[in-house]
């Protein structure tokens, strides 16, 4: 969104400068959109992100003059533009992980039959910025720059197991990442994570959706940091327990070759 945007989406004198929360509302207005609700209309977003259906007006018609979002005739409804894509393009395609990772992620799904994804941390959320899916018919998928923000995802497991728990506290405390309910306690949780970091791969086994398993492992860069996470998706019924930890283990080394080929120390890949 271009500070011109910005000024006729306030009604701002050219001159004047964007407020910093108008420019958060407009992105607030770009993430109420979701693979699960593509498709939106004015009173709901306003709803989702608690601003006058007016506001949210004058920025839908600005996102849609920028093709951020575009509108639907018929409806009047609004869902996100193709000029998102080429927004995100440059950074994606600079993403020397993403780059390393790919023939990995085919690799992995090729020999598991399962969709393979690349993960990397926004600060409070997992984000897929690559997929290979599987070519079976019945099988689980994400769009890339689908956002995952459950402690029980895999991917957040493997993120948060090198996180210092006090900064993972305040992920928690400020909503930013939905954390365990009364069922589990934080320091179960956090035992948890320990093991994750031990065996090196993490496991959702049915505990954000029954009906999908799946297994994540850290990703290192060549000073050995965290950088990314490999993730296999499954649906449950071809993964019985006992597939588990074959599994984990394929995913993992899937993880150590791409960290490889970024030029991870041989001790932070093991």
């Amino acid at each position: 969104m271009s500070v011109d945007d910005v000024d006729r989406l306030e009604g701002q004198d050219a001159d004047a400068k964007p407020s910093p929360s108008v420019l958060l509302n407009g992105l607030r207005v770009l993430e109420s959109f979701s693979i699960a609700e593509p498709v939106l209309g004015v009173t709901e977003i306003a709803r989702k992100v608690d601003l006058h259906k007016s506001s949210v007006s004058r920025m839908l018609a600005t996102l849609e003059k920028a093709g951020y979002v575009e509108r639907d005739e018929g409806t009047g409804r609004y869902r996100l533009g193709l000029g998102l894509i080429a927004l995100a393009g440059p950074l994606l395609a600079n993403l020397d992980v993403r780059r390393v990772a790919l023939p990995e992620l085919e690799e992995l799904t090729r020999r598991t039959g399962e969709t393979s994804a690349l993960m990397v941390w926004n600060g409070h959320e997992s984000v897929v910025v690559e997929q290979i899916p599987s070519p079976k018919q019945v099988k689980h998928t994400a769009a890339v720059g689908t956002r995952y923000d459950t402690h029980a995802s895999s991917s957040i497991q493997v993120f948060l197991s090198e996180m210092p728990r006090a900064e993972t506290e305040r992920l928690f405390d400020r909503r930013l990442l939905v954390g365990p309910d009364e069922r589990e306690s934080r320091g179960e949780y956090f035992d948890e994570l320990n093991a994750t970091r031990d065996r090196g791969y993490a496991v959702n086994d049915g505990r954000t959706s029954i009906e999908e398993v799946g297994i994540s492992a850290p990703v290192r860069d060549h000073r050995g940091v965290l950088v990314a996470a490999v993730m296999l998706s499954a649906p449950r019924f071809r993964v019985p327990e006992s597939m588990l930890e074959a599994l984990g283990r394929t995913v993992a080394e899937s993880a150590r070759r791409v960290s490889a080929r970024l030029g991870a120390p041989a001790a932070a890949r093991d």
